[in-house]
């Protein structure tokens, strides 16, 4: 499995899920970049959350390898509750406290006002990387995501935590994850 934070995107110092908000220029050109870089790893499919940016990044990678997008609401970023959208220097840094907390101190009891703790995003991106890596055995899988979910997905899976802290993923960044039906790895981290 390959996963990666979707591109760029117009939502730069507003965290949460924000559905809605798609790819800047330059990252549609990082999408493209990425399909070349993963052009001769043998992507079968590619996995996208329910978010705009996140589907348009698969979108151009999967068009440009020639192999199905497959939509996966579990890859959603996490969620802000009534600060959803709001891009102010509090609300930015209470995330920052938060997702800190869940990575550093594993306190995942943590939220954002009355978005979601860390248990809840934890719990449904690794049982969606699970879900997607049982169904392609043997086969290279891309997966697109978002910077906080992710991150809290796959400490949950591979106790990433303190070694990841302070290197958020960057946009369009592709790594390997791996599974061998019992045990993930996560061998490197691109930030």
């Amino acid at each position: 499995m390959v996963c990666l934070r979707h591109a760029e995107a117009g939502n730069t110092g507003t965290p949460g899920a924000l559905p809605l908000v798609r790819l800047t220029p330059a990252g549609r050109r990082q999408a493209a970049g990425v399909a070349r870089l993963l052009h001769d790893e043998g992507v079968t499919r590619v996995y996208a959350s329910t978010a705009a940016r996140s589907r348009e990044t698969a979108d151009i990678i999967a068009g440009t390898l020639g192999v199905p997008v497959a939509v996966v609401a579990g890859l959603g970023e996490m969620g802000l509750g009534r600060l959803e959208g709001s891009g102010d220097a509090a609300t930015r840094a209470r995330t920052l406290a938060v997702l800190r907390s869940w990575l550093v101190d594993g306190e995942l009891g943590e939220a954002v006002a009355d978005g979601e703790d860390g248990h809840t995003v934890a719990a449904r991106v690794a049982t969606a990387l699970t879900s997607i890596a049982s169904a392609h055995p043997g086969e290279t899988v891309a997966v697109v995501g978002h910077v906080a979910s992710l991150t809290t997905g796959l400490d949950a899976l591979c106790g990433l935590g303190r070694r990841v802290w302070g290197a958020p993923l960057p946009h369009a960044a592709p790594f390997p994850v791996e599974w061998d039906g019992r045990t993930w790895r996560c061998p490197s981290w691109p930030a």
